[in-house]
């Protein structure tokens, strides 16, 4: 099952080719994309950069069906990027289709996840919607109401979205591996926070690793929030 671990580390890497479709390269022909599976598949991690790249054009070639629908095309080129990598990840070029024709059903659906998330996310209620009017005549908002009922509900209600924000930056941000370090080094969902020698023996890997995971995850989820 493919998991985002080895996924969002590419994103700095993403950045360099979504500016503009003139930084696309050429396709790789059939018997360079084979060479360059064969070495991701033995490990090497330049040759799935090298894979990317070379089927980015691919990604806007997609971006293009989408153009009418209000996103912003370099926003659907790094979603439609995203579904790319995926492909790349678990393409297994022994049942005999191509790269290309699996990619891009890889990224339609990341794209179409995309359309389906926004389109949930604006029927979501806005706390600042007038919900009636007070005795004086004015309009009353729910978020007028939950602070003259109670100031602490409104402090729950604000520390709710802000933990409902940083949940969906690490799931959409970090790597596997990087969300479970933070969650284990600072007592999210449902976890107790641990050291970072605890989190080391837990995963079975060096504290100076946990360590290094740590501090790449903070730097992405500070830049995204």
């Amino acid at each position: 099952m493919l998991t985002f671990l080895g996924l969002l580390p590419h994103m700095c890497f993403l950045t360099l080719f979504v500016t503009s479709a003139k930084t696309f390269k050429k396709p790789l022909g059939a018997n360079e994309e084979k060479e360059y599976l064969l070495r991701y598949k033995n490990g090497d991690v330049e040759a799935k950069n090298i894979l990317i790249e070379r089927n980015l054009r691919l990604v806007a070639h997609v971006v293009k069906k989408y153009s009418e629908k209000g996103a912003e095309t370099d926003d659907l080129i790094s979603i439609g990027t995203i579904g790319l990598i995926k492909a790349i990840t678990t393409f297994d070029p022994d049942k005999g289709a191509r790269l290309a024709t699996y990619a891009a059903k890889c990224i339609d659906n990341e794209i179409l996840m995309y359309f389906r998330s926004e389109k949930k996310r604006s029927g979501d209620i806005s706390l600042q919607e007038p919900i009636g009017k007070d005795k004086d005549g004015n309009e009353v908002s729910l978020l007028d109401k939950l602070y003259d009922e109670d100031a602490d509900v409104f402090d729950k209600v604000d520390l709710k979205m802000q933990v409902k924000r940083l949940y969906e930056c690490m799931r959409k941000r970090l790597a596997k591996r990087e969300s479970a370090v933070l969650q284990l080094r600072y007592g999210l969902c449902g976890y107790l926070p641990l050291t970072q020698n605890e989190i080391a023996k837990k995963l079975n890997i060096s504290r100076s690793y946990v360590s290094r995971i740590e501090k790449k995850a903070l730097e992405k989820m500070k830049d995204s929030l």
